[in-house]
């Protein structure tokens, strides 16, 4: 969140942009947020660029008095001369724009950068209806042991409704409404989707460009390489972690039960088979393997009865067919596959992982 780090350090209010409602063919969806500071400049998307631009002057106004704004966009009326004609979605959208500054501690930025950098799941609270004066809309609410601010604990909003809505949000990663009445008032519960953490087992020159891609992705990457001259941070800068360890070492290295995929790829074939042991041993659900079939097939039989720990795991050759032998065509397949993998729903991933892939060789 640099945008947002760079107006609380200077000390400037910014607003936020929240998808609360969506109908038809949208850009993004319900629970989609974007930054805008008081000079224009914008962090995230809500459209595919044609409405944030209006956005940025309803922001303007918002961060100078305070007031929460809602802005309704209704692009499926191909006959209005604004919003109907050549934009290329055919939607409606209901934005709420709030302000963040000193006055209420950057709130719920500041809670979602602080889950962020220790990588919790959380989630956050927003009226985005109100009959009532008490409960304007606009009011927050945090979690229970994430709120580090007295205005995120409205009375009105201590209800077993609430707090389960967010504990909801939080367990399931999707968004939630509260209704309640007498009188009415509506809240939506946005969830903090945390970026993947990816383990590359191999720090070679080839895991550069998977890093690349992955670091424009928001994904967090953890390196682990035996070599020295591999092994090296400012190789990766986009990198959270670089390690030097044994691949024997690496259950004692690392806690393996944090990462979504792990990709096994350091040209070694001894130090190939003892990460696979590794992995082997947790619960990660993707494990990628660098290099041809029949490479592949010599390490599952060294590994023996721990090879039937990775059945449904494994893909080997790793990422997707799409051609190309270069470093960086290697490296889009490998992220590719990772991100078909990461965003599948569950019953899709439960029965892609019934079989490797293992169509197309890769260089090894």
């Amino acid at each position: 969140m640099p945008l947002f780090r760079r107006e609380r350090t200077a000390r400037r209010a910014l607003a936020i942009g929240m998808l609360v409602h969506t109908a038809g063919s949208t850009y993004r969806k319900a629970g989609a947020l974007m930054l805008i500071a008081a000079d224009g400049e914008y962090a995230g998307l809500l459209s595919g660029g044609c409405l944030e631009a209006d956005l940025r002057e309803h922001a303007r106004a918002v961060i100078r008095t305070g007031e929460p704004r809602t802005v309704q966009y209704d692009l499926r009326e191909r006959d209005d001369p604004l919003w109907g004609l050549g934009l290329g979605c055919e939607g409606a959208m209901q934005i709420l724009l709030l302000r963040a500054g000193p006055d209420n501690d950057w709130q719920p930025l500041t809670h979602l950068a602080g889950a962020l950098e220790e990588h919790v799941a959380t989630a956050f609270g927003v009226v985005i209806e109100s009959a009532g004066s008490d409960l304007p809309v606009g009011t927050l609410t945090l979690p229970a042991d994430g709120a580090r601010w007295d205005g995120a604990r409205h009375p009105r909003l201590e209800t077993p409704a609430v707090r389960a809505a967010l504990e909801r949000a939080v367990g399931e990663g999707r968004v939630a409404w509260v209704d309640e009445q007498h009188p009415s008032w509506k809240l939506f519960v946005v969830p903090l989707s945390l970026p993947p953490r990816i383990l590359l087992l191999g720090a070679g020159p080839d895991a550069v460009p998977v890093v690349d891609f992955a670091a424009r992705l928001d994904w967090k990457v953890t390196l682990l390489d035996h070599r020295p001259a591999y092994a090296v941070a400012s190789h990766f800068p986009a990198a959270e972690r670089v390690i030097l360890a044994r691949p024997d070492a690496l259950p004692a290295a690392l806690d393996l039960s944090g990462f979504a995929a792990a990709v096994v790829m350091s040209h070694h074939l001894p130090s190939d088979l003892a990460y696979l042991r590794a992995l082997a041993a947790t619960g990660i659900a993707y494990v990628g393997l660098l290099g041809p079939a029949a490479r592949r097939e010599k390490l599952l039989s060294d590994l023996g009865t721990a090879a039937h720990a990775l059945r449904g795991r494994l893909r080997a050759p790793v990422g997707l067919p799409l051609g190309g032998r270069s470093p960086e065509s290697i490296a889009l397949a490998i992220v590719a596959e990772l991100h078909a993998h990461l965003h599948r729903p569950a019953a899709t991933v439960d029965a892609a992982a019934a079989t490797p892939a293992v169509a197309v060789s890769r260089a090894g």
